[in-house]
């Protein structure tokens, strides 16, 4: 048998595989274990290029940011930094159409500028904004849908765990990544606060229960001092400004950027004093299971990703697309389109893992920078986020809620408007380059 057709095989039962259920990790490292003693007849080049692929697959000091990273937002989570952030996005968005909302989208932006994990996010601002939107008389349907809906910036802008994955996938700079997301971060993020203002404007009851009951609460509140303001921001505006302005100047590596954000979120936590010995304690373990996982899942997708290369798999997809005369952007829309299919039924992490590998080889050979390529990619894959049967935020902000009466149907339908606004903004991205590497260049 011809070692592309096995490759070929292989990918099926892997999807197969991963559809029934069985680890994404313990599936890629098993099958390319097979893949490669399939190919070359070898058990003990598939043993030992196992071996190499899991010492060699994380060696490398760049993998200290996942760890950083993590810890990092686990810190920011536990020392209230997200509810003093809502809190001033609310105090000055109050009184616009959906305000509430708006708040919720900004304070998701910035807090995603100091987490990079998505779930954090949606976990977070359950928790905070959707009180304060039912208790302002928003519905349900749009107070879940808008924390669902926001919290996949946490992924998109920087620091973020997926541009890390994707990175190292795809072998391009972190860095670059990070910068990279500034301008689709901002992009989407306006044009979710565009989308809430205009359902407030035009479909009211979608977004309240009792818009001139909502108006006269607003009134009544007491009006946040701006000594107040200032103290709440000043904790998050720091860290944003440390991590960001460092990667941007160059003056941090992104792992250097990871321990000075986490150092920085430990000082917040501690002089907050919402850190004690059991917190921390949690925060490291939680930390610890967090890295594992997703290096193990790394070193399973560089044996993969090998096996596939052995077999001549991106080469002969590329040959195949090319013999179709469907040119790059042909290429680029079935690839958004598989994810987006695969985002119903996966998470974030997997879909990279089995996707990249196989697409970025094909992309560079087509022409596309790979730093765009990755910024399209994350966009796609996070909108999968929100999309169902899995839309894994979109549980996530069910689970946190604890509410029986508040159905799930009834946050996907508050999520999809979210979904349209970012496969605008990935439209736009796809077929305007400069939007994801204008400031990397």
């Amino acid at each position: 048998m011809e070692p592309v057709t096995i490759g070929f095989i292989l990918i099926a039962v892997m999807v197969l595989l991963i559809v029934l259920g069985m680890h994404i990790g313990i599936v890629l490292i098993t099958l390319a274990g097979v893949g490669v003693y399939l190919i070359r007849d070898n058990i003990d080049l598939a043993f030992r290029l196992t071996a190499i692929a899991t010492y060699s697959g994380i060696q490398d000091y760049l993998f200290a940011t996942i760890p950083l990273f993590v810890l990092m937002g686990l810190l920011v989570s536990i020392s209230d930094v997200g509810k003093d952030t809502f809190d001033v996005a609310q105090a000055l968005l109050r009184r616009i159409r959906g305000g509430l909302g708006m708040a919720t989208v900004a304070a998701n932006a910035v807090f995603a500028a100091v987490t990079g994990v998505s779930i954090a996010s949606a976990a977070v601002f359950t928790k905070v904004a959707v009180p304060e939107m039912r208790r302002y008389g928003y519905t349900m349907r749009f107070a879940t849908g808008t924390v669902a809906g926001s919290s996949i910036l946490g992924m998109l802008i920087p620091p973020s765990l997926l541009m890390i994955i994707y990175g190292v996938l795809a072998e391009v700079s972190i860095g670059k990544m990070f910068i990279a997301g500034v301008i689709p971060g901002i992009m989407i993020s306006l044009g979710f606060a565009a989308l809430i203002y205009c359902a407030a404007r035009f479909y009211p009851s979608f977004v309240m229960v009792d818009p001139a009951e909502s108006a006269r609460r607003t009134a009544e509140d007491p009006v946040m001092s701006g000594a107040e303001m200032a103290a709440k921001s000043v904790p998050i505006a720091a860290l944003v400004v440390l991590i960001l302005g460092g990667l941007y100047t160059g003056i941090f590596t992104p792992t250097e950027a990871g321990g000075v954000g986490a150092f920085g979120a430990l000082a917040i936590a501690v002089v907050r004093r919402r850190l004690d010995l059991g917190k921390l304690w949690r925060v490291l373990t939680e930390t610890g299971h967090v890295s594992v996982s997703i290096l193990f899942l790394l070193v399973a997708a560089g044996l993969y990703s090998r096996m596939l290369s052995l077999a001549g798999v991106p080469n002969a997809i590329g040959d195949f697309v090319e013999h179709l005369g469907m040119g790059a952007y042909g290429f680029l829309l079935i690839y958004v389109i598989i994810i987006l299919l695969l985002g119903m039924i996966l998470d974030s992490s997997s879909i990279l893992l089995i996707m990249v590998p196989i697409a970025a080889p094909i992309a560079q050979e087509f022409g596309f920078d790979l730093i765009h390529f990755g910024i399209v990619t994350i966009i796609a894959v996070e909108a999968g986020l929100l999309t169902p049967p899995f839309g894994i935020s979109v549980f996530t902000v069910k689970a946190t809620l604890a509410d029986r009466t508040t159905r799930i149907e009834e946050i996907f339908a508050g999520a999809i408007p979210f979904v349209f606004v970012m496969l605008a903004a990935l439209l736009l991205i796809a077929i305007f380059p400069p939007l994801a590497t204008a400031l990397v260049k």
